[in-house]
């Protein structure tokens, strides 16, 4: 246990995914490598590149000298391109080379979160490239595979964890987000409320409200007559949030009370992370 009691939650929150990821690619064949997940152009293997890859960055290793195939249609931005280098190296990896690392990786990762004695305030370059504090950067990491195991389980058709630590930590972050959603990018109007009604394996009911100075927050009080009120499973609040779908592949999943334009435009702009 590292010696910084706040850092806790979110490396246990990790630690239970890395090793369901884990557990979840050692028996898969050749050819399950390559199923394609909801992220374009990473297929099953693609996605375990990434979390070895930043996760070995995070240890400190260095970045792989590789050139790119100019053929990725998928890679549009400088952003892209900066993940896909840990992806692309290992694209012709074999299953056995794949999980080889992968749990080589989590006994390095695992000893480092183990020995962390560096104040959780403490700034650091992620594999991002941003200048965050470490308890940023491991709740960002613990947010980040527990959505990729997500996508494994959804790819491969093995559902399950969705009410693990990872996904309350991702609940949280998740939500943190909803006023900014609601209030500045959809533009629900002034005094107005929105409701999320969540059901499933994590069940939630958030009210969004929003000031007369058009600024978003957060509760759990019940709002009287809200403006929208979008009710939905857990596993589609994630999809939608983590850009995973898009709305109108789950309209049927997802319950509209209220105003409908309104509505569109919050859904529309529902995914936050890139």
């Amino acid at each position: 246990m590292t010696v910084h009691p706040s850092l806790q939650p979110s490396i246990d929150a990790w630690t239970h995914s890395i090793e369901a990821i884990s557990e979840l690619v050692k028996p898969l064949v050749e050819g399950e490598w390559n199923r394609p997940t909801d992220l374009p152009g990473w297929s099953v293997r693609d996605v375990v590149s990434h979390i070895i890859g930043l996760e070995s960055e995070m240890l400190g290793d260095p970045r792989p000298i590789h050139s790119l195939p100019r053929d990725l249609y998928h890679v549009r931005t400088d952003f892209a391109r900066r993940m896909e280098l840990q992806v692309d190296v290992r694209r012709h990896h074999t299953g056995p080379e794949m999980t080889a690392e992968l749990e080589y990786m989590i006994i390095r990762r695992a000893r480092s979160l183990r020995n962390e004695t560096r104040d959780p305030e403490t700034v650091l370059r992620t594999p991002l490239g941003e200048e965050r504090t470490l308890a940023y950067a491991l709740r960002q990491r613990a947010f980040d595979v527990w959505v990729h195991e997500q996508d494994l389980r959804h790819a491969l058709n093995l559902p399950g964890n969705l009410d693990s630590p990872g996904g309350q930590l991702t609940r949280d972050l998740l939500l943190l987000a909803l006023p900014r959603v609601v209030a500045k990018h959809s533009g629900a109007p002034a005094g107005s409320a929105v409701v999320f009604d969540v059901s499933g394996a994590l069940e939630f009911m958030r009210t969004v409200r929003v000031d007369a100075q058009g600024n978003g927050s957060i509760d759990e009080s019940v709002s009287l007559g809200p403006a929208v009120t979008l009710s939905m499973d857990w596993e589609i609040f994630l999809r939608l949030a983590c850009g995973r779908v898009r709305p109108a592949a789950v309209a049927d999943q997802v319950k509209i009370d209220g105003e409908r334009e309104l509505a569109a435009a919050i859904l529309e702009h529902f995914a936050i992370t890139p």
